[in-house]
């Protein structure tokens, strides 16, 4: 028995949503298409925030925070972006509420002269104080960074992964220049990349996105592509060079060193509280959730084993000391997060509700362990030896002295998995069209695993690209990126049979 009631290989879908739910991350609002994130799970955002802000901003970028509400007027400006954008927007049209025929609805009489657009985006707000406050070459670049939550009114949401409301960072930048937008391009895509697979132990592949997968606007779209356990790709982080278009779009110039008005370059880059999706679907298992050590909010959890009995007091002292002593150690540069679980539960309640979450040490601490000075624990990354429960014991300084190398391993043994299944299951053997239609056709059996493709590529544009997407379509499946690592040379395209030019991956991804 697992601690789900639904498991990977029967229900996927049903087995991600039951992760969320029974790790206690999150629930369904009232708000349509909206959630609410528990502290376990925004406990999860709160570590991945900090430790992407920290890198953030040495790599040279100061936080920022724009409104809310977007002029109408600001979105009008850039046609391309508004073609992306407008069916998943939020428009305020009124400015007050009246009571009529005894119901409360707009008062027809507050109109609001000019919509505003809920932030879908900050692209053009910020290219607007970008006009502001680029005058000189002086001024660039300009780099900032803002945390915030944005609305796109999906039809169709799964909590973390597409939610109608969510979290993320949007970074937007100005250059004097290509060259040096291009290298802020890829400085984010890279911290993305290594923060993804440092922090999160989440493997990726990154590289850049065909023309028909950009960013609205944008000149060039890269991302991170992760392989979920079931055998899609998730697109978890996104960085775009936006060439000059949103620059003209917003008036942004500024006076070059000839003294002549040039346009400036800009760039915007992205990522969200569906890493945490990706995170779940990377490494949880049929007893729910197995958070990395450097995200949870509780590494090491100490429950003791309470019998409502007179030496109770002294097992609570002994579990106090020990979190207390572990608590000064240091993991991932950050000081060790320990915790004592005195709730009023049963023991083994408790272990399977940190089970579930994914707390990557366990402790469960007896009478006869505090006797005896021990610590017996559980890994959550190794909980199982077949079906039994798999528990070590420890004297206690020698558990303590072993705590911070214990999480730090159980961190590379989560990537080290995940990247195994990752570079096990993209196949390079597909060498035309028919073999990818054979390999993804409609023989499948329902939930049957499919990996990604890596093929030939001639970069068609135009009408032949929208024909690649169709058929691809046909099968559900999309290209994912270019990867930026590229073999020397290259054969024919395994759509046109034109010399190609790169290899790209072709996935089903959420």
């Amino acid at each position: 028995m697992h601690a789900l009631k639904v498991t990977r290989a029967e229900d996927f879908p049903e087995w991600y949503q039951a992760v969320v739910r029974d790790a206690d991350l999150a629930e369904l609002s009232p708000t349509r298409g909206c959630m609410i994130i528990k502290p376990w799970g925004y406990g999860i955002w709160e570590r991945i925030q900090g430790e992407l802000d920290r890198r953030i901003k040495e790599s040279g970028h100061d936080n920022y925070y724009f409104p809310l509400l977007i002029p109408l007027s600001f979105i009008a400006k850039e046609a391309d972006h508004v073609e992306g954008f407008a069916k998943e927007m939020a428009v305020v049209t009124h400015h007050r509420l009246k009571k009529i025929d005894g119901t409360l609805k707009p008062d027809p009489e507050a109109e609001l002269a000019e919509p505003f657009i809920i932030r879908p985006t900050s692209e053009t707000i910020i290219g607007d104080a970008f006009s502001r406050w680029v005058k000189s070459y002086r001024d660039l670049p300009l780099k900032l960074n803002q945390w915030a939550n944005v609305m796109r009114w999906e039809m169709r949401t799964r909590m973390f992964l597409r939610t109608a409301e969510f979290l993320w960072q949007e970074g937007h930048t100005a250059h004097v220049d290509e060259a040096d937008a291009m290298d802020e391009t890829m400085l984010a895509l890279e911290i993305y990349r290594s923060f993804s697979e440092d922090f999160l132990a989440l493997p990726v592949v990154a590289g850049e996105k065909p023309e028909n997968e950009r960013f609205p606007g944008a000149e060039r779209t890269y991302s991170i592509e992760a392989m979920m356990q079931d055998g899609k790709a998730l697109q978890a982080g996104t960085s775009h060079y936006l060439g000059t278009h949103f620059a003209e779009a917003q008036n942004i110039r500024y006076q070059d060193k000839e003294g002549g008005q040039t346009l400036a370059h800009t760039t915007s880059w992205g990522v969200s509280t569906r890493m945490i999706g990706g995170v779940i679907m990377t490494h949880g298992d049929d007893d729910g959730l197995r958070t990395p050590p450097a995200i949870a909010p509780r590494q090491i959890v100490v429950v003791p084993m309470l019998r409502g009995k007179p030496e109770d007091e002294e097992l609570k002292v002994y579990c106090a000391s020990l979190v207390a002593e572990l608590n000064k150690l240091t993991a991932f540069g950050f000081p060790v997060r320990a915790y004592v679980d005195t709730k009023d539960a049963k023991p083994s309640d408790k272990r399977w509700d940190w089970v579930r979450r994914g707390a990557p040490l366990i402790c469960e601490i007896g009478p006869r362990d505090a006797a005896g000075g021990n610590v017996t624990f559980i890994k959550r990354n190794a909980l199982r030896e077949g079906e039994k429960i798999k528990s070590h014991t420890l004297e206690k300084a020698d558990f303590v002295a072993q705590a911070a190398g214990l999480l730090e391993a159980t961190q590379k043994e989560l990537f080290d998995e995940a990247k195994a299944r990752l570079d096990g299951n993209i196949r390079g053997d597909l060498a035309t069209f028919a073999d990818i239609e054979k390999y993804y056709g409609t023989e499948d059996k329902e939930g049957e695993f499919k990996g990604w493709t890596r093929v030939q590529w001639s970069r068609p544009t135009g009408a032949a690209l929208e024909e690649v997407g169709k058929r691809l379509k046909a099968l559900k499946l999309t290209i994912r990126n270019a990867p930026m690592a590229q073999p020397s040379s290259f054969g024919a395209c395994i759509f046109s049979g034109a010399p190609a030019v790169e290899e790209i991956l072709i996935a089903r991804s959420y």
